[in-house]
């Protein structure tokens, strides 16, 4: 039987609490090294999670681990967040997280993805695999091909009547599907509910037989998807997905484990990006110009700044830096501070924003007195605010979230 703990961002686990034993605090611990201990902090006896949220799978031991934009919160208030923001990202299918799986108390993220995943393979199943030539070695009873005159040697010494040849096959025995069976199979170790367990069955039933081959990450990142696979391209993705967050090194012991973990900073800033590019694109009197992660160059050659969003309208350029963790005191960071003056300068702003989540609060836009800024004729002194702004709206994000964080920006 599953059990299942329920952890958040920033928060403690340590070993002996809701079932977490030291065996699973040893999987934690490696996982962790392979990601370059970015997951969590490791404590002698638990962890110390960061702001990577999701869930991870050891045997049967699931971890859910919620968002939590501050710690004075209530634990309840930002369930619901992690899949209505992976939802609005283009991250899950709008049926996969529906309201009513929404409202569920206990919702295992993997589940989600490999219901998806599952999905996906049997539609292309539905519609017909893709057929590839490939080059095979074997032994035939009639010439075609190269004949392999060293193989040929080797193999057929005693039976002369076959010719070990090197000749084309046009089947399904292709790296595209190596892939997607070897996800198949990771899905079929970690699925515990009968309803996923029988429908991946059935689908690996229906796959086509493949070599066994292990993708590394060269072969992952080399697929690549044409006009004739382009059905292929979302099946794939999650594919990656899964093989990637699937641990070998940690799976060689004895433990089985899985993760599927997001940075709630990256996390936000590309739902912020998206919910002001929709606004943009669905009123276009209103001129908005939207771009992410625009860089430019800062020190030398080498060193770039690169701020969240930078929006224009009418001439006049704004820069938005999202943070997810909420400041204390709401109050922001000198180092933050310092950050946006060099964004305001290199684009030439006026009005930068640093955005958090949270109960609404505007510092109002205060000015860095630098008075060699006054030189400039394009802008005046420069100047900064902080904006904290509701997310949630009766525990739904925000439908107006875009027109409200543009009217404290351009205020």
């Amino acid at each position: 039987m599953q059990a299942s703990i329920d952890v958040y961002e920033h928060g403690r686990l340590l070993i002996g609490e809701q079932g977490f034993e030291k065996k699973h605090w040893d999987a934690f611990v490696k996982l962790n090294t392979l990601h370059h201990n970015e997951y969590f902090d490791i404590l002698h006896n638990g962890l110390r999670f960061k702001q990577y949220v999701g869930v991870i799978q050891v045997d049967s031991l699931l971890v859910n681990i919620h968002p939590k934009a501050d710690k004075d919160d209530s634990d309840e208030k930002w369930k619901p967040v992690l899949l209505q923001m992976l939802r609005a990202c283009g991250k899950l299918k709008a049926q996969s997280t529906g309201q009513a799986q929404l409202k569920r108390q206990h919702i295992n993220l993997l589940e989600i993805y490999f219901e998806y995943y599952l999905s996906e393979l049997e539609q292309l199943l539905s519609h017909g695999l893709v057929k590839r030539y490939r080059t095979k070695k074997s032994n035939v009873k009639a010439l075609k091909g190269k004949l392999d005159f060293a193989g040929n040697v080797r193999h057929n010494l005693v039976h002369q009547e076959r010719f070990y040849t090197e000749h084309q096959v046009y089947d399904n025995n292709h790296s595209l599907h190596q892939v997607l069976a070897y996800a198949l199979n990771i899905v079929g170790q970690f699925s515990r509910t009968s309803f996923l367990h029988d429908q991946c069955k059935r689908l690996q039933l229906g796959f086509p037989e493949v070599d066994k081959v292990k993708p590394s990450i060269q072969l992952l990142e080399n697929l690549k998807i044409d006009r004739k696979t382009a059905p292929y391209e979302k099946a794939l993705e999650l594919a990656k997905l899964i093989i990637l967050n699937y641990s070998p090194d940690i799976n060689q012991g004895k433990q089985q484990m899985i993760s599927i973990l997001f940075d709630m900073n990256v996390l936000w800033e590309e739902y912020v990006l998206k919910t002001l590019r929709t606004y943009a694109h669905h009123h276009p009197e209103e001129h908005w110009h939207i771009t992410g992660q625009e860089s430019k160059r800062f020190y030398g050659n080498y060193r770039s700044i690169r701020p969240d969003i930078v929006l224009s309208q009418h001439g006049i350029t704004y820069v938005i830096d999202t943070k997810w963790k909420r400041p204390a005191n709401h109050a922001a960071s000198i180092e933050d501070l310092r950050q946006m003056y060099a964004y305001a300068r290199f684009w030439n702003s006026n009005k930068v924003l640093l955005l958090y989540p949270g109960e609404p609060q505007d510092s109002g836009y205060q000015p860095y007195p630098n008075p060699l800024d006054l030189l400039n004729e394009r802008t005046d002194h420069h100047r900064c605010k902080t904006l904290h702004i509701q997310v949630l709206e009766h525990q739904q994000l925000d439908k107006n979230l875009a027109p409200k964080i543009l009217q404290h920006l351009v205020n």
